[in-house]
């Protein structure tokens, strides 16, 4: 698998028979072979998390086999006037906790996430992504007791799900904006479930929180990755 960061939670994923795509907001992308099927997932209804033009940009770029998976808490009125059931672009509407066959062997496994929306697992031919999208553990040094416990609780019960698995790239969250906790839910994840690369996400343009990981975490500095360094040539 080819791995490019877009931008914020955005990533590309190519393989030898097709493009995926996850949480577009915004970025550049790079050259892409029309000719191959490109499947769009988006997360949730969060604007920097879906952003309808990402059809408009591949449909500019000549890419003929588009397939929407949109989380769904994203309604009908925020999708392009190309997605059926009116346009030609076909839409799986992605629930928790459900798994979906997809053709050229991709097999899609929902979380249920403990922002809005879901989590994607996806398998094929050459290997496993997991896109977390705002599934984390949003506790930040403010949170009241309760809450945290609440959190956590769910977080983890969404996680362990994904235990007995073996994941070859997984992308998830590592937010500045929740201060001293930023990694509590990255690190629960590295802990518990089998995964070769994790590229962190969602750190709002501070890419330094990477850094910042890798030096305080430095047992895991093979398995996590500088996304930035996964960028386009474009």
């Amino acid at each position: 698998m080819n791995i490019t960061y877009i931008f914020h939670s955005g990533f590309l994923i190519e393989t030898s028979e097709c493009y995926y795509i996850f949480d577009y907001w915004k970025g550049g992308l790079p050259a892409l072979d029309a000719s191959k099927p490109v499947f769009v997932f988006a997360s949730h209804c969060h604007a920097d998390h879906y952003n309808p033009e990402i059809f408009t940009l591949l449909r500019s770029r000549g890419m003929r086999q588009i397939t929407a998976v949109l989380a769904k808490d994203i309604p009908q009125k925020r999708w392009p006037a190309f997605l059926q059931p009116a346009g030609s672009i076909p839409v799986v509407k992605a629930r928790h906790s459900t798994e979906y066959d997809l053709p050229f062997h991709t097999r899609v496994q929902t979380l249920l996430s403990t922002d809005s929306g879901v989590a994607y697992l996806v398998s094929c031919p050459e290997g496993t992504i997991f896109h977390a999208g705002d599934l984390n553990e949003w506790n930040s040094p403010d949170t009241p007791e309760q809450e945290r416990r609440q959190m956590t609780g769910s977080y983890r019960a969404a996680v362990n799900k994904l235990k007995g698995k073996a994941i070859d790239a997984a992308f998830l969250p590592l937010d500045p904006r929740l201060r001293g906790g930023y990694a509590d839910g990255f690190l629960y994840f590295i802990k518990n479930i089998n995964v070769k690369q994790v590229f962190p996400m969602h750190y709002w343009e501070q890419p330094e929180i990477i850094g910042q990981f890798r030096a305080e975490f430095p047992q895991f500095k093979e398995t996590v990755k500088d996304t930035e360094q996964q960028r386009p040539v474009l």
